[in-house]
């Protein structure tokens, strides 16, 4: 294994490639996963603890009971990245991925939470090369965001501060928006028509000066959103929280997704509306290079490099 990507599954280091789960585990019958994904900066995992935190706090509330510790849960993942980070080249950066199903149910493959109190989970550990390229031309160009007809899932379904896999809901509407523009970001809204957050990431506006979110009541509370308010408040830039409606984002002066595997993404349309200017604002680009200050790569540049000329 040594000079091929491992995967940590089921107890047991392994090659990528043999990383498979059965038919019948709960992850697949049911969509019984939580999950989480860190990336690396410098290829070193970047708050890996918060990460795994949040992954805890999921299983607590989906009744897993994983054998393995939170410190366990932290060495193996540090055991697998800097296993895999070697086959890389000095400029690239790892995925990792870490998620968690329900187990195995070999009894009844439509049985939806049986004796679940028994059942061992399943935990994988996997990674992936970063594919900084895909978002170089977002830079320049920002985020065209959609708006779908099939809305967010409420919180009274499931609370959307557990980070989960169950995502069917994304799916459809990804494909409604990509119908209207292939490369749409889908953003969704809830019941009463406010804007919750991508099928990827959060979305926050900027008016007057103001870094403004939706309420926490319908989003995962992001790490990416997270380090965007620390940073944030580090510099004296004023961050609130309060409910957003399409028409807020429309009349915004700029607007940007946070999510782990590309940080920020200025967001310069929606639903074919420009946001302010229609292009990449200030504020946008002073939070990348607070952020590459902070994990010491500048952010923007690694993802220009790895775009083809």
């Amino acid at each position: 294994m040594n000079d091929s990507p491992i995967a940590y599954l089921k107890g047991e280091l392994m090659p990528h490639a043999e990383a498979k789960l059965p038919v019948y585990d709960l992850g697949i019958v049911l969509g019984a996963t939580v999950t989480e994904m860190i990336r690396t900066f410098g290829q070193r995992p970047y708050r890996l603890e918060d990460h795994v935190d949040r992954l805890y706090s999921s299983m607590r509330y989906a009744r897993f009971h994983p054998s393995l510790t939170r410190d366990e849960m932290i060495a193996k993942t540090r055991e697998v990245a800097e296993h895999n980070v070697k086959l890389l080249q000095s400029t690239e950066e790892l995925g990792i991925v870490l998620f968690v199903t329900a187990g195995e149910n070999a009894l009844y493959a439509g049985s939806a939470g049986n004796d679940a109190d028994h059942m061992e989970p399943t935990v994988c550990i996997h990674t992936f090369t970063l594919p900084l390229h895909l978002w170089a031309g977002g830079l320049d160009t920002g985020l065209h965001a959609v708006t779908p007809s099939n809305r967010h899932v409420p919180p009274q379904c499931i609370d959307p501060k557990m980070k989960y896999r169950s995502r069917l809901h994304y799916w459809i509407a990804e494909q409604e928006a990509k119908a209207v523009d292939p490369d749409a970001a889908t953003l969704l809204l809830d019941l009463d028509g406010n804007v919750t957050e991508f099928s990827g990431g959060n979305i926050l506006i900027v008016k007057d000066g103001v870094i403004i979110s939706p309420t926490a009541r319908n989003i995962l509370r992001g790490i990416s959103r997270q380090t965007v308010i620390e940073l944030a408040g580090e510099v004296g830039i004023p961050f609130v929280e309060r409910d957003l409606q399409v028409y807020d984002v429309c009349n915004a002066d700029e607007a940007f997704e946070t999510t782990t595997p590309f940080c920020l993404m200025p967001v310069t349309k929606i639903n074919n509306m420009p946001i302010g200017d229609g292009k990449p604002g200030p504020m946008c680009a002073r939070l990348f290079e607070l952020w590459s200050e902070k994990v010491g790569v500048d952010i923007v540049a690694q993802m220009r490099a790895d775009s083809p000329s």
